[in-house]
């Protein structure tokens, strides 16, 4: 049974800042994140694979084409109904039927972050959250954005209802995200 929580769907193209509005989000607000990306990195963990973003494509396209396109989107719709935090977030959103199932939620709202091709890719290469980040030349990059797991990314982006520049540093991500939440909740930012 779905509860009054605000549900907050976070996308965005690789290093735009998902996660760390998310993280924010957590703190500031008391949040719980889910990630579309946990599940497929407990399958690669438990079959000793590397977490790799060709094997976290790959795997994601294996289970969704096994078991449906909305399989991921029905369980972050569960598990943000049985969450008890005044705010959840759902990071990770990629396609369109990732926010089939969110999106009949009451207090559903998708937030898209946007950042600079550049920025992006400098930031990939310092947080260094997937094995060789910290190598990757730019043509690889350009190439990882590509992926069809990316390239639908860009006609999600623009359904969502409030989206967030991220291109300068974490104070001005953080008052931009406090600026939604307050528009979100009715209250002055």
């Amino acid at each position: 049974m779905p509860n009054n929580n605000v549900i907050i769907g976070i996308v965005g193209e690789i290093a735009s800042g998902k996660g760390t509005a998310a993280e924010y989000l957590k703190e500031k607000y008391a949040g719980t994140i889910f990630k579309f990306s946990t599940v497929m990195r407990d399958v690669l963990n438990r079959l000793y694979l590397p977490q790799t973003r060709e094997n976290l494509q790959a795997i994601s396209l294996a289970l969704r084409q096994t078991f449906g396109q909305d399989l991921f989107a029905k369980t972050m719709a569960r598990d943000a109904a049985a969450s008890t935090s005044e705010v959840t977030i759902i990071d990770g959103i990629r396609r369109p039927s990732d926010i089939s199932e969110l999106a009949k939620l009451p207090s559903f709202h998708l937030i898209t972050i946007a950042a600079d091709e550049k920025i992006r890719y400098e930031r990939v290469k310092q947080r260094n959250e997937n094995p060789n980040d910290a190598e990757k030349t730019w043509e690889q990059f350009q190439k990882e954005a590509q992926a069809d797991t990316e390239v639908t990314i860009r006609t999600i982006a623009p359904l969502a209802e409030y989206t967030i520049e991220n291109n300068g540093d974490r104070a001005a991500l953080y008052q931009a995200i406090d600026a939604v939440i307050a528009k979100i909740q009715n209250l002055p930012a």
